[in-house]
């Protein structure tokens, strides 16, 4: 979830001059960043060494 904050923040980061499909993405961009944190500190991750073993499985 995305806070004022982080929105007012990535608002800044923007040319004074943007397009609202620009602002979109920034913003889309960020949730899933923020998203990614929280799983992040929550230890819902995947290994790199369990991420290569489902990849190898892919190719078989």
């Amino acid at each position: 979830m995305l806070t004022k904050d982080i929105v007012n923040k990535t608002i800044n980061t923007l040319p004074d001059s943007f397009t609202i499909d620009e602002l979109i993405d920034q913003l889309i961009f960020m949730e899933k960043v923020e998203e990614g944190y929280q799983q992040s500190e929550a230890g819902s991750v995947i290994s790199n060494e369990d991420v290569k073993l489902i990849i190898d499985k892919w190719s078989k």
